[in-house]
């Protein structure tokens, strides 16, 4: 007997469309190796949204949002909105459903495929075997704080006002992510914060350090200032497991992280709230790439990172490891024969286009 997921597809802007539409390809695959069966809604939000309603997201999409199991995002914004004001700017979409949604938990893997080690700008052997994940706060700090705006003074002159705020509990429960993550990994987790110079730091890094004494003495914990931390990345990135750290740090370092893959478009992530009543985690899966505008529409977006976030959605929200194992297989093995979109082209690689690297993927799960 199957059972029946619902599916929330907003594909968005620029490549959101064309990567999307990979990811969703494998489904029939998914049901056909599992005791899924999926229930799938699309709808507009971002720029599409915009063009479509004049809002970048509608109440009618965050209802859906609310209702479905899970939500598999695409990308939004791009220079076409550039002029549609501050406050309805396509990136409003994202940040509207985290709020909505109350996803506080950004989880960002950063991993290194051995066929795409020298795609990356670092030397190899500081990156060999690189496989870290980023829990990052997301409905909270300086993106979420007030007051915050732009004031014009007496003088003539103006001033831009944001305000990095955090709750105990709003540390607590992004720790507690980060720690029960660590058990099923390596059990080590490094707490990232500016304490020296930043009260929000000071109290993040009291908060976890209680959590971890009193809940997870299991764990393994250790802090680092931000600025170290990044430059730590670079000089040597296996020393980490997990990062834990806030809204603002954590959209800097991830970003840091996935370059040492060699491509942001490589790389899934996962946004997650808290258990409802009903059981369901609400969840959100999208790529970190952002919607490439330049490229968009000319079948050259590499769509391995909303396949992989397919494949975290479906470990994640459902539990299907073993699927979700076998589709990551796929797409390494598609970069061991050496298929390349133009963001990872490499000498002597087989230049392929965003459907023919999907259809591509498909073909090695049918293989297996």
């Amino acid at each position: 007997m199957k059972t029946e997921k619902k599916l929330l597809v907003l594909p968005g802007d620029g490549i959101g469309p064309e990567v999307t539409a990979q990811a969703i390809n494998l489904l029939k695959w998914v049901e056909n190796h599992s005791n899924l069966s999926f229930k799938i809604d699309e709808d507009l939000v971002g720029g599409a949204s915009i063009d479509q309603h004049g809002i970048p997201l509608t109440d009618t999409v965050i209802e859906k949002a609310k209702q479905a199991d899970a939500v598999l995002f695409g990308a939004v914004g791009g220079p076409k909105w550039d002029k549609v004001g501050f406050d309805k700017r396509p990136e409003l979409g994202i940040i509207g459903l985290r709020k909505e949604m109350g996803l506080f938990a950004n989880l960002r893997a950063a991993t290194v495929f051995d066929p795409l080690i020298d795609a990356s700008t670092v030397k190899p052997d500081i990156i060999k075997g690189l496989d870290l994940m980023i829990v990052r706060e997301s409905t909270g700090g300086v993106y979420f704080g007030s007051p915050r705006g732009i004031e014009n003074l007496p003088d003539g002159t103006r001033k831009g006002i944001n305000t990095e705020v955090y709750t105990s509990v709003e540390i607590e429960r992004i720790a507690r992510v980060a720690f029960d993550l660590a058990r099923q990994r390596k059990n080590k987790v490094c707490s990232v914060d500016k304490s020296n110079v930043m009260e929000s730091g000071l109290l993040w890094k009291e908060v976890v350090t209680e959590i971890q004494k009193r809940d997870y003495p299991d764990v393994e914990l250790s802090h680092m200032l931000a600025d170290n931390c990044a430059m730590q990345l670079v000089r040597r990135p296996l020393q980490f497991d997990i990062i834990l750290t806030s809204n603002l740090f954590g959209d800097i370092l991830s970003d840091l992280a996935a370059m040492l893959t060699g491509s942001l478009g490589m790389l899934p992530s996962a946004t997650l709230g808290k258990r409802g009543d009903n059981g369901v985690i609400p969840a959100l899966y999208e790529p970190i790439h952002g919607s490439a505008p330049d490229i968009a529409g000319q079948n050259k977006a590499n769509p391995l990172a909303q396949i992989l976030s397919l494949a975290m959605l479906l470990r994640y929200s459902f539990g299907e490891d073993v699927v979700a194992a076998k589709i990551i297989d796929a797409c390494k093995q598609v970069l061991v024969n050496g298929l390349r979109t133009p963001d990872i082209m490499g000498p002597g690689k087989k230049l392929v286009g965003t459907s023919e690297m999907g259809q591509a993927v498909l073909e090695e799960l049918n293989n297996q």
